[in-house]
């Protein structure tokens, strides 16, 4: 879509301006042109960062066509050029941008069947992954990394759709993009190296033609300055704990599956910095199987917890350094204004007072040395920024204003010819008004005639030869003199030249800085680390985590394990009940869990998913203690959902997450599967489930930890005949008809899931409730004779609750009943007064 500035506006033309009122809003309107119509749309020129973030959130390209000159030098039609443009992918404006996520433009390359090539880029921070694997590790990082947009090759569009679906924006190249020598070269060029080797690249060609993609669109796009783009990562698959697009979909890791929901990010981003809050999301979504680097985190997250004087003053510290990773980065593709250079400056002062405090701790703890030698202070910047650039600089390069005194002696004269007019203006009125006798004579300023003497008519007759007459009032006079159009030139181009030579030091300064980009992308990344550790720090003590144990064993230990957001969103002065779990390889791998719904069996297998995940993050864990073997996959099943439009029933998509499970398991997968079989008949969804139970036991490689929460009993009976299942059930409490919910995980199976108590408590008609039990009841009943006659493979009869449909209200049961009977029987309708009835209506229903 092209913005084309017109005067004070920016205006779309044809479609563009027809996609554009509909996605901002704006009127629509037409102009003839020589007989045509065309369709017009346009706004304001300050507006351009309010409308072009609606543009782009809408998967919109958008191409600024600017002015190239000033308007009031130019000759004839005024020179334009695109001068930027951006897409959902490829962007620094900050109003598209989310502080707290980062911003990816994603590319594939379809290798061969099932094998691709990925690439991603945040432009905004320079931040450059590559890898290559299957169509679901593509998928995931997909999920994960959530691009703004994705670029792949034309001809696989429709394949492309069919395996990663239509949510994304999109961008497609032809073929002749997707050629390794082509790719690779560009990367070559890019970062001025004779061989991808020193990246870990150099064996991952489809990864290698993916980032060459990528680079071919920044320079399709007009961003040719990229030098802060200085590294190409290879993201390896074997140092991340293994978590499908389902996991991260069902644990609600960074985003919440409904409206109203917090995902787990929420409960611990306590981040001060954006950088920080990006860091700390991508730990979440790619967790650490390597021990020593979990230890790592987590012994500086103690040293934090345990040394709060320490941590509060790091939060102190890295308040003032906003998005150092972004302006940097703003820096090296010449976008950044006055004003962020400033911050710039604010942000690298507070890297040597970061250093002293971390200093102060290294002696009890030396891992922090390591982060003391990787940050740089960038002095010598910090003094020139300091030395030429004011305090208060504003947004714009264009307005002056910017550049301190001192700096160049000809600005200093220039400013002092500008700035000191007001008094020369003065003393001249004030010399010319004792000379000729007018003492209301003053100076003033228009854009027409530029500086002016104005007489009143009352003394105009005062007025001295030399002057000359350039307006006349209804009250007044105004005349010009020599030595006023004299000064006025010396004025205007004074202004002009300040403008100039500012713009030129400014301009100079970036460059200085540009020097440091490297430096202070490693200071952002140094302190995006520190600040994410410290949260998680201020979210262990602040909500009672314990540092989990980390072991190379086969067993997970938690005791008194609570669920990390739930336990946030409880009503005031309510607390969370918490459980212990144990699971090994060798007594008990499998637990099954049954229980009544609402008791909470999901939240407690949740939550198991969760205390692995954040230990293995490097975060504490909402635990009394957590002794924790390293998982390598974790894999969940839970929820029911369909996909209508690939044809995919509730039951189809749940069958198609399990057989993943299924098909990839490792010897230290953690498996989470909530009420599998669900979506089909009653003895179909046993017969999976307990199949499932076996293969899991079963495996002829693996045992996996798993566990399984039912609401199908009969799974009760694998614990007898599997050695390494166990039978667990949520404790529940009766109570005169009513259901007690105690969420507390004791050993032995449940025989009950209280399904229609919780219809109950939903707000079902009473009526319904009632019939519910009823036929529960009978059917309970002929259950347990067929189960005598061992008939297990007919289905339980129906017969005796389908005949008791009409109930008979007066058959006596018991002497209540009766004595109901004979009170209504005595009743006569015809003489009750409306009181009378009310009364005895209420001594019928205090008898039922």
């Amino acid at each position: 879509m092209l913005l084309f500035r017109v005067g004070d506006f920016y205006e779309t033309f044809g479609e563009d301006a027809i996609r554009a009122s509909k996605i901002l809003g704006i009127v629509l309107t037409r102009r003839n042109n020589g007989g045509a119509q065309e369709e017009l749309a346009g706004f304001p020129h300050h507006s351009l960062d309010t409308y072009l973030p609606k543009l782009v959130r809408a998967g919109e390209r958008v191409a600024i066509c600017d002015q190239l000159e000033d308007p009031s030098t130019a000759k004839g039609i005024v020179r334009r050029g695109v001068t930027e443009l951006v897409t959902p992918g490829v962007s620094f404006n900050d109003n598209v941008l989310n502080h707290k996520q980062n911003n990816y433009l994603a590319s594939i390359h379809f290798s061969k069947p099932d094998y691709f090539g990925v690439s991603f880029l945040d432009v905004s921070t320079g931040e450059f992954l590559t890898t290559e694997g299957n169509t679901a590790y593509i998928d995931k990082l997909l999920q994960s990394f959530a691009p703004s947009e994705v670029l792949y090759c034309k001809k696989h569009r429709a394949e492309f759709q069919i395996l990663f679906g239509d949510k994304f924006n999109d961008f497609t190249f032809e073929d002749w993009a997707y050629k390794f020598d082509f790719a690779y070269n560009l990367l070559l060029n890019h970062f001025k190296v004779a061989t991808l080797k020193g990246f870990g690249v150099e064996n991952m060609p489809d990864g290698i033609i993916a980032a060459g993609v990528i680079l071919r669109y920044l320079s399709d796009t007009e961003h040719k300055e990229m030098g802060h783009i200085s590294r190409l990562t290879r993201l390896d698959e074997d140092k991340y704990v293994w978590l499908d697009k389902f996991t991260i979909r069902n644990l609600e890791l960074v985003f919440a599956q409904h409206d109203g929901g917090v995902p787990l990010i929420q409960v611990l981003d306590q981040t001060i910095t954006p950088m920080g809050a990006r860091l700390l999301r991508k730990w979440l979504v790619l967790p650490l199987k390597e021990r020593s680097l979990i230890q790592e985190r987590l012994d500086t997250v103690e040293f934090f917890v345990k040394n709060e004087d320490i941590l509060e003053q790091l939060t102190g510290l890295l308040k003032p350094i906003g998005d150092l990773e972004r302006l940097i980065s703003k820096v090296a593709v010449r976008r950044i204004n006055p004003r962020e250079l400033v911050q710039l400056k604010r942000a690298l002062l507070q890297i040597e007072p970061i250093k002293k405090q971390l200093a102060s701790g290294s002696e009890q703890f030396t891992i922090l040395q390591k982060y003391i030698t990787q940050l740089t202070d960038c002095q010598y910047l910090i003094e020139k920024i300091e030395k030429e650039l004011r305090d208060e600089s504003p947004v714009v390069t264009n307005q002056g204003n910017m550049i301190k005194s001192g700096v160049d002696a000809d600005l200093d004269e220039l400013h002092k010819i500008a700035f000191s007019g007001k008094d020369f203006l003065i003393e001249i009125q004030n010399r010319e008004s004792q000379r000729t006798g007018i003492p209301s004579l003053k100076i003033s300023y228009n854009k027409v005639f530029g500086y002016y003497l104005e007489v009143s008519n009352a003394h105009k007759n005062k007025v001295p030869p030399e002057w000359i007459r350039k307006q006349t009032l209804v009250n007044a006079e105004r005349y010009i003199t020599e030595e006023l159009k004299i000064y006025e030139e010396k004025i205007l181009t004074a202004e002009s030249k300040i403008f100039e030579i500012e713009y030129r030091i400014f301009n100079e300064l970036v460059l200085t800085a540009n020097e440091f980009v490297a430096q202070i992308q490693q200071n952002a990344r140094v302190i995006s680390i520190l600040d994410a550790l410290s949260s998680f720090a201020k979210t262990a003590r602040k909500n009672n985590y314990c540092k989990p144990q980390v072991t190379d064993s086969k067993v997970l230990n938690i005791k008194e394990g609570r669920h990390a957001v739930i336990e946030q969103q409880l009503p005031l002065g309510e607390a969370y009940i918490p459980n212990d779990l144990f699971l090994d390889d060798q007594t008990q791998q499998i637990i099954i869990i049954t229980g009544p719904n609402m008791a909470g069996k999901s939240a407690l297998l949740r939550q198991t998913a969760l205390i692995v995940l954040m230990a293995q993050v490097g975060s504490f864990v909402p635990a009394e203690s957590a002794e924790l073997g390293i998982v390598d996959k974790i894999f969940t099943r839970v929820g029911a959902s369909d996909n209508l439009s690939r044809g995919e029933s509730t039951f189809m998509v749940e069958m198609t997450e399990t057989a993943s499970i299924l098909n990839n398991l490792s010897d230290r997968s953690l498996i989470i599967m909530d009420e599998i079989g669900r979506g089909t008949s009653t003895y179909d969804g046993v017969s999976i489930a307990w199949s499932i139970a076996e293969y899991l036991h079963n495996h002829h490689k693996c045992k996996p930890w798993t566990l399984f929460a039912t609401h199908y009993h009969e799974l009760n009976q694998l614990a007898e005949d599997f050695s390494r299942i166990k039978n667990f059930n949520v404790a529940v409490k009766e109570l005169e008809n009513k259901v007690v919910f105690l969420r507390k995980l004791k050993e032995g199976g449940s025989e009950h899931s209280f399904g229609i108590h919780v219809a109950q408590i939903a707000g079902m008609p009473q009526s319904v409730v009632l019939r519910a039990n009823e036929i529960l009841h009978h059917l309970e009943k002929d259950h347990i004779k067929e189960n005598n006659k061992e008939r297990i493979k007919e289905a339980p009869r129906t017969d005796a609750a389908k005949n008791n449909f009409q109930l008979s209200f007066f058959e006596p049961q018991d002497p209540k009943i009766e004595e109901l009977k004979n009170k209504l029987k005595a009743i006569d309708v015809n003489t009750l007064s409306p009181i009378e009835a009310l009364l005895k209506l209420n001594e019928l229903v205090k008898l039922v």
